[in-house]
């Protein structure tokens, strides 16, 4: 049987550009005719670390894109309204980046592409340029639907003012104990909204020992019971992370949960006073944050064309050295091989002078887990909601 070698078809598609653009790309794919518009929805604030190079992408081919519309809107509310886009035939987002609340939603609701799956020849094999964490993060939670565009090991890191917090908890039960001595003081955002808030749901079981840290509903029994008696000492749950830090940096709260990037990130920014501090528990276990890449069903096939080329070009080391921003994500890139001297200078310039020497090591120091399936963290996020916020978020 005569076979068509991997090289072979790179070398076809880097000869392309010299045929019309209504002929076939790869994997049953068709390059549009004439540019086509595109409409990109940021649910997780990944704008930030990637509108650059999306619009560079642009630039770089306008005979693809006539023009790129951003828009940004809350995590829990983007799986309803594209269930309902979908069910009129109505699709009018066509690429969604996402964390992990409607990328779980959208898995479990069958709302996206398998690009994974539909388009091997167009996208890298993820071994090839992902990082060990990053892959580990694609494998277990992109699954074959998102595509992961920048990585962090995320957290959980709690902020603080050292002014007004002179004993530092140590230890899961100190904690539990600072906060019950100093009601309102402290609060962490609704996990299914908030990066920092989600990956402290997750590490408790594994800092406080519990049976099954994969098992929410089954296995978290000292969790959900520590989460609930720490809800004693907590007047509201706020929507999303920022707020939080706004109040932490106003002296309404002197301790909040926080990650590396949300540390980082709001001191750049002057959001936070750049002499706040941070510290991990003893027994940490970090949950890395991922976000991806996802193409609702119902985006029209050359639209699908396009998105699917703008994925793989934001996988380059080049795109993906935007990634490290002001520290956002810290440090930022999925895949292999970035270091920071390739950033953009503001970039180095930023995470030298408000980066923490210490953070390299203490990355290393815990180990790494992975996060929930999609199912269990949906399941996770829903018994949070009934049984520990409550009333109390707003």
């Amino acid at each position: 049987m005569f076979r068509i070698s991997r090289r072979q078809v790179l070398g076809g598609l880097a000869g392309m550009a010299a045929l019309p653009l209504s002929k076939a790309f790869a994997d049953g794919l068709a390059l549009p005719s004439s540019p086509v518009a595109l409409n990109v929805i940021d649910v997780a604030g990944n704008l930030q670390l990637t509108q650059a190079a999306i619009e560079k992408f642009g630039k770089e081919n306008p005979e693809l894109v006539s023009r790129i519309t951003f828009s940004r809107a809350p995590s829990p509310e983007l799986p309803a309204k594209l269930a309902a886009q979908q069910a009129a035939n109505r699709v009018d987002i066509d690429l969604v980046l996402t964390g992990p609340g409607a990328m779980s939603d959208g898995i479990t609701q069958g709302l996206w592409i398998d690009v994974w799956t539909k388009y091997p020849s167009v996208l890298p094999k993820p071994e090839e340029v992902y990082h060990d964490s990053a892959l580990m993060m694609q494998k277990n939670f992109g699954q074959q639907e998102g595509v992961a565009v920048v990585y962090s090991p995320s957290g959980p890191l709690f902020e603080y003012a050292p002014d007004r917090v002179k004993t530092l908890p140590k230890n899961a039960a100190e904690l539990l104990d600072w906060v019950k001595a100093n009601p309102g003081r402290f609060c962490y955002a609704r996990p299914v909204n908030s990066g920092p808030g989600w990956t402290f749901l997750m590490a408790m079981p594994y800092i406080l020992g519990d049976k099954d840290p994969g098992d929410p509903i089954n296995g978290w029994e000292k969790t959900w019971a520590y989460l609930k008696e720490m809800d004693e000492g907590i007047d509201y749950y706020p929507s999303g992370t920022t707020v939080t830090m706004k109040e932490l940096a106003e002296g309404t709260r002197d301790m909040i949960v926080s990650t590396f990037g949300w540390d980082i990130n709001p001191r750049v920014l002057g959001i936070v006073p750049k002499e706040v501090e941070t510290f991990a528990l003893e027994g940490t276990h970090w949950v890395p944050d991922t976000q991806f890449m996802c193409i609702p069903k119902g985006v029209t096939a050359e639209k699908v064309a396009v998105v699917v080329k703008l994925m793989a070009y934001m996988l380059q080391p080049a795109q993906q050295a935007y990634t490290y921003d002001k520290g956002y994500f810290y440090p930022g890139p999925a895949v292999k091989d970035v270091p920071l001297s390739e950033a953009p200078q503001a970039s180095q310039d930023a995470i030298a002078e408000f980066g923490r020497p210490q953070y390299d090591d203490l990355i290393k120091k815990f180990p790494v887990e992975a996060p929930l399936k999609p199912e269990a963290l949906v399941a996770a996020f829903e018994k949070w909601d009934r049984e520990v916020g409550a009333n109390k978020t707003k």
